[in-house]
C-alpha cells in the first residue's frame, strides 16, 4: 500500500483520532471492524486506543502495545454501560480544544480506571508481561 501523504505530517482530515472512531461507532455511523492495525480490529482496540490518547494528553506516553485497567479490554470485547458512558465523555474532551483540558485533567486524575498505574500490562509476540514504569 502507497499513501499520498507524509506520514510524519498527516494532515487533520487524513486521520482520525480515538475519539472521533469512538464517537461513530457509538452512533452507528461507522464499523469498528475498520479501525485497528494488522489483526487488531474492532471496538475493544479504539477502546484502548481512546484510554491511551487520553494517558498521552496527560504526559503519560505509552507504547501501543501497552494496556492497562479500562484500557486493557480483552480482544473482541465491549465494555459495560457505566464504562461506555464514561468513555463518552472522554472521547468529547478528547475533541475539544485547549479549554478541554482542566476536564480532560480531572478525569484522569479522578477515574483510576482510565489512569496509568504503576504497573501495567504489556503485550508481545511472546506473551503478556507485567511492566512496573514507577521504578520501584
Amino acid at each position: 500500500m502507497t499513501f499520498s501523504l507524509d506520514t510524519l505530517d498527516v494532515p487533520r482530515d487524513q486521520f482520525l483520532i480515538a475519539g472521533k472512531a469512538w464517537q461513530l461507532c457509538r452512533a452507528g455511523q461507522a464499523d469498528p471492524g475498520h479501525f485497528g492495525i494488522y489483526s487488531m480490529q474492532g471496538l475493544w482496540y479504539i477502546v484502548s486506543q481512546l484510554v491511551r490518547d487520553l494517558a498521552a494528553l496527560n504526559k503519560a506516553e505509552l507504547l501501543p502495545w501497552d494496556c492497562w485497567a479500562l484500557g486493557d479490554i480483552e480482544e473482541g470485547g465491549t465494555p459495560s454501560t457505566e464504562d461506555a458512558a464514561l468513555l463518552d465523555r472522554v472521547a468529547t474532551l478528547t475533541l475539544a480544544g485547549n479549554e478541554a483540558f482542566p476536564g480532560l485533567r480531572s478525569i484522569y486524575e479522578n477515574e483510576a480506571r482510565l489512569r496509568v498505574p504503576p504497573v501495567i500490562k504489556s503485550y508481545h509476540d511472546a506473551g503478556v508481561r507485567e511492566i512496573n514504569i514507577a521504578g520501584e
